[in-house]
């Protein structure tokens, strides 16, 4: 669940003590027990207040330091996916109902009433619009008199609604519209050539919000040529458009441009855009991450990346009777699985040999188990009674070569790879494993 909502705070100067609220219910009741606000900041968040939620009612105080921009509420995790975005200007005092089956409703919020006005009416007439052009239609008065009511929406609201936070947004929203008739292409050309022409990327408040991230985003994976026809021919001009981005957001701060194409970087894999992920991190990401002192993050894409579905798994090395074996030339199969467990381990001993059992019919499977292990004698004992099994140990548990390498969080993990060893699948557990294979 993720609204988008504008709060503009009450700042009421009683001496020194003076610090602004946000209060509100949520329900049902039993569904919230807490809050907490962080500002969001061109490079992440900092965490500002938090607070219980007793009964389904909460009072949020926000320390009297505290800046106006945008704030996100959190009120369960993961915390990426249950928040309320808001911004604070220590001007309005805020309240607001949240109903999980009905959604938000304002109760105190004039600036966030335009906002939300703003923001329903020009989709509406954008939709409009784009509808036209859909259907075909050749009526020019019914295309001009579109035309005309989104430039009147953005006038208006432009004009009336300067000096507030709100206004920032809707001014970097004010999009690209034709004095004449133009056809969809065309249109959709210019548009694109005019997508960042109102927007401040040098704004603090636009750069922590999720307005400014997803307008590049926008621009990166929809403006692309309506004549598309293969996944290589997307990726390619995907790939144009974030070097496009990279480039307009250069002089913005680097923990910005972090987050930005970081963010472009997790839509690229969402979608299965692999070249796009690649290019992203090689050639803009990876270099601003370490700039900017974030090596987990290069740490985690490079994991994410080696373990991909589609990407070719790295190498395993073994040896077994004297003889040294490898992963590379295992006897050709349609089908490899790759079990990471540990003789220590209580759910491996569970699983695996129910697995080792259900397996034996699948003649064209290959199966290697790697024993996260600290030493061999018990891992020997184990092994051996699953005999169906090639066995590679990796010495160091947690902190082994393989276990770093495989990314290792938790065993048993599985990984499924076809005929040439590229990743097909990550079953979450040996009855998955199963289902995969027999499907």
């Amino acid at each position: 669940m993720k609204v988008f909502i504008i709060y503009c705070i009450l700042f009421i100067s009683i001496g020194l003590n003076a610090q602004g609220s946000i209060a509100g219910n949520f329900s049902p009741a039993k569904d919230f027990k807490w809050l907490i606000a962080y500002q969001l900041t061109p490079g992440g968040e900092r965490y500002t207040a938090d607070t219980a939620v007793k009964d389904g009612s909460f009072t949020l105080e926000i320390p009297i330091n505290a800046q106006p921009g945008m704030y996100r509420l959190v009120y369960a995790v993961p915390q990426n996916e249950f928040y309320v975005d808001v911004i604070y200007d220590k001007k309005e005092e805020v309240k607001f109902n949240y109903n999980i089956k009905d959604g938000l409703t304002i109760t105190n919020s004039i600036e966030n009433k335009w906002f939300n006005e703003y923001f329903s009416k020009i989709k509406m007439a954008q939709d409009r619009l784009m509808d036209y052009y859909e259907k075909g239609n050749e009526s020019k008065k019914e295309y001009s008199d579109i035309i005309k009511e989104l430039k009147t929406i953005q006038k208006s609201y432009e004009e009336n609604h300067t000096n507030t936070i709100a206004h920032k947004f809707i001014k970097a929203n004010r999009s690209y519209l034709p004095e004449d008739y133009e056809d969809l292409e065309t249109f959709l050309k210019h548009k694109k050539e005019h997508h960042f022409d109102n927007v401040n990327l040098n704004d603090p408040i636009l750069q922590g919000s999720n307005f400014l991230t997803d307008k590049m985003a926008s621009y990166i994976f929809s403006a692309i040529p309506t004549d598309i026809a293969t996944q290589d021919a997307l990726e390619i001009e995907v790939i144009k458009n974030v070097k496009a981005v990279a480039n307009i957001i250069k002089s913005t701060p680097i923990n910005f441009q972090t987050k930005a194409l970081h963010q472009i970087w997790e839509i690229a894999e969402a979608n299965t855009l692999g070249s796009v992920q690649d290019y992203t991190f090689t050639n803009h990401l990876k270099k601003l991450a370490i700039a900017n002192g974030n090596q987990k993050m290069v740490d985690d894409i490079e994991s994410s990346s080696r373990l991909r579905i589609g990407v070719k798994s790295p190498e395993i090395t073994w040896e077994s009777n004297g003889k040294k074996h490898a992963l590379s030339t295992m006897e050709k199969a349609e089908n490899y699985l790759l079990v990471f467990w540990s003789s220590t381990c209580s759910h491996c001993l569970k699983e695996l040999p129910i697995l080792h059992e259900e397996l034996k019919g699948f003649n064209s499977l290959k199966v290697l188990a790697i024993g996260l292990e600290d030493d061999k004698i018990n891992w020997k004992k184990v092994s051996a009674t699953l005999p169906n099994f090639s066995h590679a140990i990796a010495l160091g548990r947690w902190e082994s070569e393989y276990a770093k390498t495989f990314n290792i969080q938790s065993t048993p993990t599985y990984f499924i790879l076809d005929s040439e060893k590229r990743f097909i699948a990550k079953p979450e557990s040996d009855k998955e494993v199963v289902e995969f294979l027999e499907n």
